[in-house]
């Protein structure tokens, strides 16, 4: 065979195969796949959207956080809309005419875009309004209702926590191509968390339209509709009841208040104040723009999102160093003649007697114990220079969980600020630094900044005596269960034998009556508490006053941080604010004697100790 007889019967052979794989295509496009051919034949169909319910997000007991309720999107077919009486139109909708024309402009521009499409005209019209319309609906072909749900809110406050849906925009469309026009989707908050849980699968049915382009029926009888999926129901690891406390205790007051089950690192509560008032959350896109305009930043989720100085509560990790470092030991007296000084430097403190032991330091609150606590550590000799000690007690504070995020289940977490060798060398020149250069770590100020969230979890890694979970929102079900990291013990690098020691020394803090105890405010009766206050300092005003809390001492079921800006001294604000929510959480309600307490902290209002820009 001749080598041109080859190439024929190659060439012949490749266009047999290609004939073969387009006949092939086109079967099955036209014959096989109906898919296909309900789409061609799309001219002479009307595809409706069936939204599914999102799924409610329910608390710890199986109380709802965040319900449905039923409301209507008016949608338009712009090919299929007919002259129609626009003022009549308008006046069911409280819409002006302008409103209207606007739109069909737009329609026209986009005509070719659109096509067979339905669009949302007006979103969220009332029961009312759509009843009148369904009536007068002959009066103006081509548009339609479609049943929606939004959402509700049982519990007052939490609107930070919650969080809010909206529809999606072209430029999150193009990021997430499974989502069309017309769609919610959440934006922040458990809502942003669990959306692939809550948003349901949407349905759609599919009619055919006659020669005049009039709905008729169902294209097949139905048998290529598809139903509507609901979204799943989330159980949150927050406590309703004591939320809605919480955000009680917090109103008028700029700050957080974060509460966590020690032994699970399930959140109980978490408040961010002043926040989103629910009430407003369901129709967001209404009042978005003087949500976002509020100079105390509602929408800010400070728990998470606000890295501040710990102050005095982080005494607590310097001692534990000292401890594991053998620098320190619970009989180590110094001490404090209203401060500490060295040469120029003075660290201020307030009277108390002296000197002091590690149980005492903690319950008075001693700022001169923990200067000379940090600089052991730091100046320890068994470190060649005091850049390696300074190393080595930063390793044992990532330790903590500080300087990190935490790996959350909460959209937005920040990881607060850490202090590194190479910004001291650049501060105060390489080598050139010593322990006394950045002696304001020792009382939690500095260059070290946390957010509220670091704090209550501190406060659940000493009830728990060395470890923690990494806390969550999300409660373990069968039906939803939690990601793995969550039921990850972390432990800190100090011996979970040294907590004992600090445990003791926070229970002096609150329970101690023979004087000099600053945390008396926060006992809790017939609960055996322990807690730390703190007094951050504020460059911008007055102090921010902090207090963290567990109880009880022995199997804690709780521990709470209370963050309040410009508060002053942790006792004044922040104490009463923890110890409050530890009470109503373990007791049930709050004791007769401490209601004059409760109502203090009902009527504070200290937002305008708050420096905020005004607009």
């Amino acid at each position: 065979m001749s080598s041109f007889q080859n190439r024929r019967n190659i060439v012949v052979a490749a266009i047999v195969i290609v004939f073969a794989v387009i006949a092939f295509r086109l079967f099955k496009v036209q014959i096989l796949d109906k898919e296909y051919r309900i789409t061609a034949e799309n001219n002479a169909l009307k595809y409706e959207t069936v939204y599914p319910a999102r799924g409610r997000i329910l608390d710890r007991n199986g109380e709802v956080l965040v319900d449905n309720k039923l409301t209507y999107d008016i949608m338009v077919t712009p090919y299929d809309v007919r002259a129609f009486d626009t003022l009549a139109f308008c006046r069911i909708f409280d819409l002006d005419t302008a409103f209207v024309h606007e739109k069909f402009r737009e329609y026209r521009r986009f005509r070719t875009r659109i096509g067979y499409q339905s669009l949302v005209f007006k979103r969220q019209v009332t029961g009312e309004q759509y009843n009148m319309f369904i009536e007068k609906s002959y009066l103006f072909p081509g548009f339609s209702g479609v049943p929606r749900t939004t959402r509700s809110y049982p519990f007052p406050g939490g609107g930070n926590l919650y969080g809010y849906i909206s529809e999606v925009d072209p430029g999150y469309i193009r990021e997430h191509p499974e989502y069309r026009s017309g769609d919610y989707v959440g934006k922040t908050g458990m809502e942003e968390a669990y959306e692939t849980l809550l948003r349901g699968e949407k349905g759609y049915n599919i009619y055919l339209r006659d020669a005049h382009n009039r709905i008729q029926e169902h294209y097949k009888d139905g048998e290529y509709d598809k139903t509507a999926v609901p979204g799943v129901d989330v159980v949150t690891t927050i406590d309703g009841p004591l939320q809605a406390y919480g955000e009680r205790l917090m109103k008028n007051k700029v700050g957080s208040l974060v509460a966590i089950e020690p032994s699970t690192g399930e959140i109980l509560t978490m408040v961010s104040s002043p926040g989103i008032d629910v009430d407003l959350l369901a129709d967001i896109s209404k009042h978005y723009k003087d949500i976002a305009a509020d100079p105390y930043k509602p929408m800010f989720n400070r728990a998470v999102m606000s890295p501040q100085p710990p102050g005095s509560v982080f005494k607590l990790v310097n001692g534990l160093i000292g401890l594991q470092e053998g620098v320190l030991t619970p009989n180590t007296l110094y001490g404090c003649h209203h401060g500490y000084v060295v040469g120029n430097l003075r660290v201020g403190c307030h009277g108390h007697p002296s000197p002091i032991n590690l149980y005492q330091s903690i319950m008075m609150s001693c700022n001169a114990y923990y200067c000379y606590v940090f600089r052991s550590i730091i100046d320890n000799p068994k470190y060649e220079s005091v850049q390696k000690g300074f190393e080595r007690w930063k390793e044992y504070t990532e330790s903590f969980g500080f300087g990190r995020k935490l790996d959350t289940d909460i959209p937005g977490e920040k990881a607060g600020t850490m202090p590194t060798v190479e910004r001291y060398d650049r501060i105060h020149g390489k080598g050139r630094w010593k322990s006394i250069s950045i002696i304001s770590l020792s009382i939690g100020q500095g260059e070290i900044g946390c957010t509220p969230l670091h704090l209550a979890n501190l406060a659940a890694t000493i009830a728990n005596r060395g470890w923690f979970y990494t806390p969550h929102l999300q409660k373990d079900t069968p039906d939803c269960p939690i990601d793995g990291r969550f039921k990850e013990r972390h432990y800190t690098m100090v011996d979970t034998s040294h907590f004992a020691d600090i445990v003791q020394g926070m229970e002096l803090a609150i329970n101690y009556t023979g004087g000099g105890a600053t945390a008396n405010i926060a006992r809790v009766p017939g609960v055996i508490a322990c807690g730390k206050t703190g007094t951050a300092q504020n460059p911008h005003g007055d102090d921010h006053s902090v207090f963290i809390t567990f109880a009880p001492k022995d199997d804690p079921k709780i521990a709470v941080v209370a963050y309040v800006e410009n508060g002053g001294f942790g006792a004044t604000w922040a104490a009463p604010i923890a110890s409050l929510l530890v009470e109503k959480y373990l007791n049930g309600e709050i004791a007769p004697e401490r209601k004059p307490l409760e109502q203090r902290v009902f009527d504070g209002n200290l937002l305008h100790k708050v420096k905020v820009k005004k607009r």
